[in-house]
């Protein structure tokens, strides 16, 4: 029984029958549409979005203008999970992101747990990214003097906290078009929604509406979501390089002084908002099977799209905090709110129209993603027959795509951003590990004369990695030592971290053991290392997650995989 819970597709067969054409779809095979710029292109429209637009000021708020080197330090933690993922593309030019590329390291239930964890990423993250783009319509609709009405425009949480707010802000004589826009948004929607029995109808049509929209464009075909994203990303590329460019004729050096006015705490508090700025570089990983070539340009585009977002990243976060204090910077949309503070409403309003764009690019690509992870599944047997149809005409997942909008559009219409963007993260993160780490369970390859295929840079790690995680453990000495004793105390965050030192230990004893690469292991340390900092109750609704899908697995997959 044990062994048929790890029992793993062979990636020779995979590659064989992907070269042949063939596949176990139902109506066909997806449609080869993607090179290596457009792959480029859909990974900076998956990640340049609601991060650069919104949570980097909060970050900037916590760090200063030292926040670069928090973009630097999570930029290495993704490329070493980008080279990771760079070889699994390459090895296996099959649909389904870290879910396929776990089938063939680990084997059938840590693939089926990872599959169930990057729904996190990209329907639950994509219920973010809509609430977001509604926040910014709906801005964008007042500057046209386009009055929605509240009720319409956010959801029932965020409204009651806003409608709470305004009445304590109120009642101490505090004028209303004093507060923020939220709170008058929320105080607005509860106030004049709509009564039915005793619920107040509060919804947030726009995510819906767009969420929508998006699912029809990606049910449509991979060629026109292909160009859609390309201009999106074309355009929104030319706002931030003209932001940057118009904004540092406006930096005062004053305000870089001091740098790290928080010190090296302050930058790595805002680790939570940099790290979901870089989320969906992968996505692009889940076309394999509608790229051109692969295993030459999955590499390639993974690796382009991250240097030229982590070049923009550092170059915003520097003209922000050149622009204005970093104290001034925790608001909802920072880019916007410092050409405000200049009295430039045009570049503002700019920004605002660029926003929108961002945030619909990002929508399309992890639309495109969750699909394709539910068809690999099917196509295993995992999940129903019904998941794994590809339409006749437009060579689509078109069965999987409409649930997708679905699972994402209903709950957009009520949710709040706040717990879902934790989830998010957590499943992100869990596939990132098991993706470094699964590329040390790949055989060796033979060499086979061909420069096409990606191969992870070997370092050997024997001595390296003990070396870094000995250092680690000096400087972090007095932190373990209260962190043991406070144990039976419920210090939630402390029993993790230890968890982390722990992991780190047998990391090291194995790799002097086994003579592991350098950059896997130190991949999957970094992120194991930002997921202790997830909030208590994120985890536990992560659990939650889990126990679910494990539940399905056991119930239904388990007995119909193709494997069994």
């Amino acid at each position: 029984m044990l062994s048929s819970l790890f029992r793993k597709k062979s990636i020779e067969k995979m590659r064989a029958d992907a070269a042949a054409g063939f596949s176990d779809s139902h109506g066909g095979s997806l449609k080869k549409e993607l090179g290596v710029r457009d792959l480029t292109f859909m990974g900076i429209a998956a990640v340049i979005g609601a991060g650069i637009f919104s949570t980097i000021g909060s970050a900037a708020h916590s760090g200063g203008p030292g926040i670069v080197y928090l973009f630097f330090i999570t930029a290495v933690t993704c490329g070493f999970s980008a080279l990771c993922y760079a070889e699994f593309a390459s090895r296996v030019p099959a649909a389904g992101s870290a879910y396929t590329y776990a089938y063939v390291s680990f084997g059938e239930l840590i693939a089926w747990i990872i599959g169930w964890a990057l729904i996190l990423e990209y329907a639950i993250g994509n219920i973010v990214v809509a609430i977001s783009w509604s926040g910014y319509f709906y801005n964008l609709l007042e500057g046209f003097h386009i009055h929605l009405p509240a009720w319409l425009a956010t959801n029932p949480t965020t409204a009651q906290e806003g409608y709470t707010a305004a009445q304590q802000a109120l009642a101490a004589g505090t004028l209303l078009e004093s507060l923020g826009k939220q709170v008058r948004l929320g105080y607005e929607a509860v106030l004049n929604a709509p009564q039915i029995g005793g619920w107040k109808c509060i919804i947030n049509l726009p995510a819906f509406i767009i969420v929508a929209l998006i699912t029809c464009l990606a049910y449509i075909g991979i060629q026109e979501s292909k160009k859609s994203t390309n201009a999106m990303v074309l355009f929104k590329i030319g706002v931030i390089v003209f932001v940057i460019i118009v904004g540092f004729f406006y930096v005062d050096t004053r305000n870089w002084d001091p740098f790290l006015p928080n010190g090296i705490t302050g930058v790595l508090s805002g680790v939570s908002s940099v790290f979901f700025a870089y989320i969906g570089f992968d996505a692009i990983s889940t076309t394999a099977e509608e790229c051109k070539n692969p295993q030459r340009d999955l590499p390639r585009g993974m690796v382009y799209s991250l240097l030229i977002c982590t070049v923009l990243y550092v170059l915003i976060a520097l003209v922000l905090t050149g622009m204005v204090s970093y104290k001034q910077l925790k608001v909802d949309d920072p880019l916007a709110f410092v050409f405000d503070q200049l009295k430039l409403y045009k570049i503002s309003y700019l920004v605002s129209i660029s926003a929108v764009v961002a945030t619909t690019s990002v929508l399309l690509v992890f639309q495109l993603g969750q699909p394709r992870i539910w068809m690999s599944m099917s196509r295993d047997g995992l999940l129903p027959k019904k998941f794994a149809t590809v339409h006749p005409r437009f060579q689509t997942p078109s069965f999987a795509t409409i649930i997708t909008g679905l699972l994402v559009g209903i709950p957009a219409l009520f949710v709040s951003s706040g717990t879902m963007t934790d989830l998010t993260s957590i499943g992100t993160l869990f596939a990132f590990v098991l993706v470094c780490f699964g590329v040390l369970a790949l055989p060796r390859l033979a060499p086979t004369g061909t420069r096409s295929m990606f191969k992870l840079p070997y370092i050997n790690g024997k001595w390296i990695v003990p070396a870094l995680v000995g250092v680690i453990l000096f400087f972090l000495r007095e932190r373990i030592q209260l962190a043991i004793v406070n144990l039976g105390n419920e210090n939630y965050p402390e029993v993790l971290f230890l968890i982390f030192i722990v992991l780190a230990i047998i990391a090291a004893m194995l790799s002097f053991q086994k003579n592991y690469s350098l950059i896997p292991i130190l991949g999957g340390l970094c992120c194991l290392y930002l997921m202790t900092e997830i909030p208590a109750i994120s985890w536990c609704w992560f659990f939650a997650w889990m126990a679910i899908g494990l539940a399905i697995y056991f119930l239904y997959g388990r007995s119909r995989s193709k494997l069994a």
